[in-house]
This record gives structure tokens, sequence and C-alpha cells, in this order.
């Protein structure tokens, strides 16, 4: 073999490895859902969860030791939180069986 093929050879195979991991990569991502926030006031603060103040509603959100905080978190301080709405349970109901309708022979129309 000469080397012209030899090294063709290589970069073909470089080339296809490539696509391959530039491909597989992308659908092995999985999709992430929609992000949200909300801004105010911290009421209650601890490890799990943060409580914050939006006009008269209070917003629970969910804290993980991987949650990125950029400041100080402290009780009655302004903050807005990023979040993701991620499903603790999903509970399928079976559809109600169509009740029996029997005709109403009244209602038939006449026989000709």
């Amino acid at each position: 073999m000469s080397r012209v093929q030899t090294g063709f050879g290589r970069v073909l195979a470089a080339a296809v490895l490539g696509l391959a991991l530039m491909f597989g990569a992308g659908s092995a991502e999985a999709k992430q859902p929609k992000k949200y926030q909300v801004t105010g006031k911290i009421l209650e603060l601890n490890d799990d969860v943060i409580v914050v103040e939006k006009g008269e509603e209070k917003w629970e959100i969910g804290r993980e030791a991987a949650t990125k905080v950029t400041g100080t978190l402290k009780v009655g301080a302004k903050v807005t939180i990023e979040y993701r709405m991620v499903a603790a349970t999903a509970e399928v109901k079976e559809a109600a069986a169509a009740p029996d309708v029997k005709p109403n022979p009244a209602k038939a129309p006449a026989a000709k």
C-alpha cells in the first residue's frame, strides 16, 4: 500500500468517526423542559426549599446541592429564581366505560 492510500484512509476514518460522534452525541442529549423565573422577597430558606413572596402569592421552589447561587441567600433579600417544571408522579386514569344504551322502542322509526 502506498503512503497516499494509507494517509487517505486515516483521514477518511477520522472524518467518519467525527461525524458519528457529532450526530450520535446530539441524539443522546435529553430535551430539557422550558425555563421559568420568579422574582420576589425570600420568606423562608433552608437547604431544600426557598419560599418567595411574589405579590400576595407564596412560591415554594425546591433546591438541590447543585443549584447555582450567585450572591448570598437570606430571608428578606430580593431574589430571582430560574426553575423548570418537572413531574414528580404521573397517574393514568382509566377512561370510564360507555354506559349501555338500549334503543327506546317508542322512538324507533316505523318499519315500512
